[in-house]
């Protein structure tokens, strides 16, 4: 008979702690440092989510090592549901290209959406005297490895963007890495690079500004909020796509109660009017979706990256 009740006890229990959560301030950590296209995304989304959840969504930089600093520190964490991260698609990149990586990002980690897509631009510094990318090409034929091109680190999406760009059009390019695509920005207008390859969120303010030059989109198709800007496909090189995203992660062993009341904010949050607009503004294409879907684009991104990175020539350092 005790057994029974302790039984029944713990069955009803499961739902009483589904509905206090969240009852505490929740850390939602961003592996890069302020300033880029991730922490754009982070610091836009805070404020809904804190209002959808009744609790603080405070964000959390955590820069360094390839992003897997922060993602270690939240595969760390206990699986309660208050430690998130924004994980890129620079997670499914670095176990191509790093030896040894702290944590497994589809075995560490609980899915529990995806959250925006986001295309990069291909942008130089005035200086760079080419007006199209088919032009800048052509100037790096002529000068190989004079021209140098910042990343956001080794693995990050702008390096494999520049990697497979150097790659398909035959050129040599320096590859100078920063802790974060918004410091490589710093010397890029300042003229001390030539060119970069940033997400759409960061890099629209600098292309409307004039400070930065825009010469194409790494996507298929020309993207909305910026659509005097030509593809790198249709320009210079057919077929040429790379697109990074954002998705949130918690600890694994988070329960599934959690993980879809967190999956169900963001989902409200992505499909308001106001911040889905917003979004795309700034260059992202919302896609909220299930914890599953979620994780088996981590999954397929991690076996097609691994090709990518081996067939640019990448080694694991």
């Amino acid at each position: 008979m005790k057994f029974l009740i302790a039984a029944f006890l713990a069955f009803i229990a499961v739902p009483s702690i589904a509905q206090t959560y969240p009852a505490r301030t929740i850390r939602f950590i961003v592996p890069v440092p302020p300033g880029g296209g991730a922490d754009a995304v982070a610091r836009l989304l805070a404020p809904r989510l804190s209002e959808l959840l009744g609790q603080q969504v405070i964000v959390d930089n955590r820069a360094g090592g390839n992003a897997t600093i922060g993602a270690e520190q939240v595969a760390k964490s206990p699986p309660d549901g208050y430690t998130w991260l924004l994980g890129t698609s620079q997670h499914t990149v670095t176990p191509s290209i790093v030896k040894q990586v702290p944590y497994d990002i589809a075995a560490d980690f609980a899915p529990v959406t995806l959250v925006v897509r986001a295309p990069q631009l291909l942008m130089v510094h005035p200086l760079v005297p080419a007006k199209t990318t088919a032009q800048l090409i052509a100037l790096a034929r002529k000068q190989p490895g004079r021209l140098n091109y910042g990343s956001g680190g080794l693995g990050s999406a702008s390096h494999l963007a520049a990697a497979v760009f150097s790659s398909m059009a035959g050129i040599s390019i320096t590859h100078i890495p920063y802790k974060g695509v918004g410091l490589a920005f710093v010397d890029l207008i300042g003229g001390q690079l030539d060119l970069s390859f940033p997400a759409i969120p960061s890099g629209v303010p600098y292309h409307r500004s004039g400070r930065l030059r825009a010469l194409g989109v790494t996507s298929l198709k020309r993207h909305a909020s910026i659509p005097d800007v030509p593809t790198i496909a249709e320009d210079a090189l057919l077929n040429y796509q790379v697109q990074s995203w954002y998705g949130v992660l918690v600890p694994a062993g988070t329960r599934a109660d959690i993980v879809s009341r967190i999956n169900t904010a963001f989902t409200t949050a992505l499909k308001a009017p106001e911040t889905k607009a917003a979004l795309v503004a700034q260059g992202g294409d919302p896609d909220p979706g299930t914890p599953e879907e979620f994780g088996r684009l981590i999954k397929d991104e991690l076996a097609r990256n691994a090709k990518i990175t081996r067939a640019a020539g990448i080694v694991p350092e």
